[in-house]
């Protein structure tokens, strides 16, 4: 589940400056309590505690540091944790950096695909806002030209949560499977890169870019002790005119699990939830977004509406999408979203345990969520 972006309104707490040796350390999160109305259960009609993010940032004029941990409440008060990022970086100068540790991949358009604050189908495919253990250059150009291109020997691992052994993690990727009957992998030695071209001459108020990512890894099947590939790719735009943005985002998953029992889905898991997914399929994800500022004591209120969809290449596999109507509205250091989300083959919204992968769901279901977050 992708959630919450960096607030552009937090206030952070922080000593030091930025500027100067020895640096500035600055803390910042959020707290958020959820309210639900799901169209599969009556358990949720309830204002409860949903999830905590602290944040700690290091600045300096050569290094920098980010670590990120959250907890989320399923049961218990944060029942779920876990690290999302820790990694440290150095400036070659203002355009050339290098960071190592656990961080987002780059591959789509940025860690979010959309404006939202609850993603889209592809964070359950495990494409994006990723996070993995490796090593990343970012490089800007005088062409308006954004490279960067990461190796990552392994995901991110594992933490405390309920349910999951292994599951128990924000982004999704292959895990080890709770029965033994379905094959264990491991996904390594994942080379990403990503390309992206600033366009600032089409006119006036408008800004923009498009880009390209390419995704190549080594699918370890401990079970059969084979090795497959996976190679993904995407293509994607983003768009700025004024107050309103667009984000569009195609490319094609494809996984060799070098598997023969299943070879044409793979159990992944996030979130302490195991899944089946489909190993080849098209994704599409679409994004708008307007933003009206300083309306009454509000600081900026947007409506976006997502369309995303993950469209499997084998017979007979049903299709997974996640549509999202929503707005958020800042009040100083508060933050207020509500979403209608219809999904059809979803897990996440009401679907069947094999909803990434088979899909046997024929109708679609729907959930209003609603978020209130406090800032800092």
């Amino acid at each position: 589940m992708a959630t919450l972006s960096t607030p552009v309104f937090a206030g952070k707490l922080s000593i030091g400056d930025a500027t100067s040796m020895p640096g500035e350390l600055s803390v910042s999160g959020f707290l958020r309590a959820k309210y639900q109305d799901k169209s599969w259960t009556e358990n949720d009609h309830k204002l409860t505690f949903d999830a905590a993010r602290i944040n700690l940032d290091y600045k300096s004029p050569q290094l920098y540091g980010h670590i990120e941990y959250r907890c989320y409440q399923f049961d218990k008060l944060c029942d779920f944790s876990t690290l999302v990022d820790a990694y440290i970086g150095y400036n070659f100068n203002q355009q050339h950096h290098i960071q190592a540790g656990l961080q987002v991949v780059p591959f789509g358009p940025g860690r979010f695909w959309e404006s939202n604050y609850y993603g889209g189908v592809m964070t359950q495919i495990g494409l994006e806002d990723i996070h993995n253990l490796g090593i990343k250059y970012q490089g800007k150009f005088d062409t308006g030209t954004q490279v960067e291109v990461g190796f990552y020997p392994g995901d991110g691992g594992s933490y405390a949560g309920p349910y999951s052994e292994d599951a128990s993690r924000y982004s999704t990727n292959f895990v080890k499977p709770e029965d033994g009957s379905i094959t264990h992998l491991d996904e390594t030695n994942m080379f990403i890169v990503r390309v992206k071209q600033d366009i600032d001459y089409l006119a006036e108020d408008i800004s923009s870019n498009v880009g390209a990512s390419y995704w190549m890894s080594d699918i370890d099947n401990k079970t059969f002790s084979t090795t497959g590939k996976r190679h993904a790719w995407a293509m994607f735009g983003h768009l700025n005119y004024k107050n309103f943005e667009l984000i569009a985002t195609i490319g094609k998953n494809d996984v060799d699990n070098a598997d023969p029992v299943t070879p044409n889905a793979s159990l992944m898991g996030s979130f302490d939830d195991n899944f089946m997914v489909a190993n080849k399929g098209v994704f599409y994800t679409m994004d708008l977004a307007y933003s009206f500022k300083n309306v009454g004591k509000f600081k900026k209120i947007q409506p976006h509406f997502m369309y995303s969809k993950y469209a499997k290449s084998e017979s007979g596999f049903k299709d997974s999408s996640r549509h999202i109507l929503g707005i958020s509205a800042y009040y100083n250091n508060l933050l207020f979203v509500a979403d209608y989300i219809v999904g059809k083959n979803d897990f996440l919204i009401g679907g069947p345990g094999d909803s990434y992968a088979l899909g046997s769901a024929d109708k679609n279901e729907n959930m209003l969520n609603l978020q209130v977050s406090y800032l800092f």
